[in-house]
Parts: C-alpha cells; structure tokens; sequence
C-alpha cells in the first residue's frame, strides 16, 4: 500500500426495492422479499475488501407529501422497509470478513435490546457487527411506538448520551476472561467477572448485566451521523466511524478537522475514528458514457421531481407539496425537528436558485462531491479528494442498487484504486474495530 491508503464501505438504504422502475434491475418488484440481492451484494463487497456494510433504516411510512402515502407506496419509496437486524444476522452468516452495521433507533429499542441484539451480532459475526446509532427524524415513526412526536433535536441528543452510555455498560458488564470453559472444577463463567451497571439516568434506566454474554470485539463499532452541532459532539464523543455528507471538499476537511479536533479534546485519540464521506460515483467504460449517465440522472430528476422532493421531504420531515417551484430557495422559511444537518446541506447549495433548480442539483449530485468518469479516472479523483481532505475515506451510497450498478463498482472501480495501493487488497484482521484501525 502506498502512504495514504483509504478506507472504503457501503451505505445501503434499507429498502430491498429502492431500485424499484430503475433499468437494469431485475424483477425487484415481484422478488423483493427475497434475500439473494442482499447477500450478492455483500459477498461482492467483500471480494472488493469493503470494511463495513452499514444498513440505513427508518420505521414509517412516509406521509409528508400532500400529506398522504400515496407517492410513496405508488413509486416503493423508502418503502417496504424490512427489521435491520434481521438482515444483518444473514448477512453476517453469508460473509466471513465485512464488517456488518445496522441502524437501530434510540426511540425504538430500548438500551437493553439494542445491546443485546448487537452483542449477540458480534458473537455470530466472530467480531465484525458495528451498530449505526440514530435518534429518529419523523413524528410518524414516534407515532409508531405510542408516542405523539419525538422530542425536540438538541434533547434527543442529550437522550442518546444516555442511552449510548447504558449500551457501552452494558458491553462492558463482563470483564475479559469471565468466560472460563473450566470443565475440570464445573465453572462455566466467573460470577466475579459479571457485573450489574445499576444504571439510573433522567431519560433511560438499566440494571444489567447484560445476559448475551461477552461480545468477541470488547466493544462493536459505533457508527453515527454526526452533521448538526449536537451529532458532531457526541459523534467525536462516541463514535468510531462518522457518515459524513458536508458539501464540497473544503467542507469536507473543515468537518473532519472539527470532529479531529473535539476528539482530541475529549482525550481520545482521532486516528481511532474514522470519517467516512458518502459518495454516488458514476462509473463507465468511457468518459463519455459516464457523462451521459450523469446528464441521466439530472433527466430523471427533472422527470420525477414530485417523487425526488417527496423523498428529499422524507428525510427532512418537510411536506414541500405546496410550494411555489419558482419560489428563489433564500425567500423560503424552512426549519425541521428532522435532519438539520440534511436540510442545512440542501440550503447552502441552493443559495438564490429556485426551488426547482436547487431540488433538481440536490438530487442529482453525487452527495458531498460529483465524482464521475472510467475507473481510472474515477480513482485518481477520488485520490485527489482524500489528499486535500486528509483522510480517511468513502462511505459508497447508489440511488439505485442493482447487481449492475454495484459491479462498476466492485468490479470496475476498485480494482483499479487496489493495484494504486489506495484500498485493501486483503483482509488482515478478523475484528471490524482492527479493521478500520489498521491504517
């Protein structure tokens, strides 16, 4: 590997049909329920040396579209949605060195389960299960669980500190060694090694210990989306790798220069969290091919942009149905208890556009940056990318995820960022956490 190699891993929307209509993607909508796509990705993932597969999730269906469903059941946007730890558990079985993330909520499950749930995934996975903490976006998916809404942004924060603190107690209530497999004096475990955490906070209690028993790692992967203030403190706080979406590569070194930076002051050391920055590259066999796919997906937004707004709503608790698309973005008055930092990221790019126009250029770009070309030239962009930032590399997001559009990648693009030293070409470690730490 060269001095500056980089970490690559796949962010997968939850839905098993969000190619849905798409060309090239089979019949997705007659064989959604099975698992084959998922595990064909992730096998191919793991040819391609990835280190993690984080799995996205949401637990609604959406409504914020002239307020109703329909659009989204009508197009299979974000929607069916299956229970993310359940995919994990086979994926885990299918692979022996890809690390395996899912996305559980903090207003879903309780501290306890979640702990339980991924202790349990990193016992069948040898080491390799990571858990992606959220703390939710939309009333609807409170509504869901009895509640009215979620909490306001900032509280759900403080919430999460809470409820990360009970998890990792939790993972740490059997000390190294309690296991003792001692046949000879008839002790299984060490009762002195186990320990309750008797934890009593203002949002969240546990008592422990945690009955799974000891996850082979210490501790999994904690992953987060760190983007608003609250998210980027308790991401530098807790997280061991960040998905990261600032827009434009200053911004992309600004944010992993703040992140570094609280890090450090936390007393942790910023080399043990990795920041991940999510990319949508279009890779072809020639640069013209690849610009005629990028112009496409400017085409099909343009086409679909109730659909695209719908989905753009979706994920910021916004219903934009009805609002002027001629409207200058600035003259519009948008705030969400959602995304902040999605909706952020959308207002700073659209600056004086109208709505149209600025939706449009959102939905098509490639997230952080555009990125698009032949596999070579691709890599030597996305090299270029990574000098500039510093580090530490790229978190693989596609609009559309069919066994096609993940070969240009697995099979275009990586090798050619493996034979420039830039990506693994192989495994050296069995645990996710020496995964992502090993360079």
């Amino acid at each position: 590997m060269t001095a500056n190699p980089f970490h690559l891993a796949w962010f997968l929307q939850g839905s098993s049909v969000q190619a849905w209509g798409e060309p090239w993607t089979g019949n997705i909508g007659q064989d959604w329920m099975s698992a084959d796509l998922f595990v064909d990705l992730v096998r191919s993932m793991e040819r391609a040396c990835f280190d993690y597969l984080l799995i996205e999730d949401s637990i609604y269906v959406g409504e914020n579209w002239q307020a109703s469903r329909d659009i989204f059941l009508k197009g299979g946007i974000c929607v069916p949605r299956q229970e993310p730890s359940v995919v994990a558990t086979l994926l885990a079985a299918s692979t022996r060195k890809l690390g395996i993330v899912p996305t559980l909520s903090t207003f879903a499950y309780h501290p306890y389960l979640t702990a339980r749930i991924v202790s349990s995934l990193d016992q069948i996975s040898g080491g390799r299960a990571g858990w992606n903490m959220v703390t939710g976006s939309s009333d609807f998916s409170a509504q869901n669980f009895g509640k009215e809404k979620l909490p306001e942004h900032d509280e759900r924060y403080l919430m999460a500190e809470e409820y990360i603190d009970i998890v990792k107690g939790l993972w740490g209530s059997w000390e190294p060694g309690a296991f003792l497999d001692d046949r000879e004096n008839g002790v299984l475990i060490d009762p002195a090694k186990v320990h309750t955490i008797d934890y009593a906070g203002k949002y969240y209690a546990s008592r422990g210990p945690l009955n799974s028993g000891p996850c082979p790692q210490g501790q999994p992967v904690i992953a987060q989306a760190g983007g608003s203030k609250s998210g980027r403190k308790i991401a530098a706080t807790h997280a061991d790798t960040i998905v990261a979406a600032p827009n434009g590569v200053a911004a992309m070194k600004q944010y992993r220069d703040d992140i570094r930076a609280q890090m450090a002051g936390l007393g942790r050391n910023p080399d043990d969290c990795k920041v991940l920055f999510l990319l949508s590259p279009i890779v072809a066999e020639t640069e013209e091919q690849a610009k005629w796919a990028a112009d496409q997906r400017r085409v099909s937004a343009a086409q679909n942009l109730d659909a695209r707004m719908a989905r753009f709503g979706w994920s910021t608790n916004l219903d934009l149905s009805g609002l002027d698309l001629d409207t200058p973005v600035s003259q519009l008055t948008l705030t969400t208890n959602g995304h902040q930092s999605s909706l952020s990221q959308f207002l700073t790019r659209a600056g004086d556009k109208p709505l149209r126009q600025a939706m449009i250029d959102h939905v098509s770009c490639g997230y952080c940056v555009d990125v698009v070309g032949t596999p070579d030239s691709v890599a030597s962009q996305m090299d270029e990318i990574m000098q500039e930032v510093g580090g530490d590399g790229f978190l693989i997001a596609l609009p559309d995820v069919s066994r096609r559009s993940v070969a240009t990648i697995t099979d275009g693009l990586v090798p050619v960022l493996q034979r420039r030293g830039l990506t693994r070409a192989a495994y050296t470690h069995q645990h996710l956490r020496d995964t992502l730490t090993e360079f």
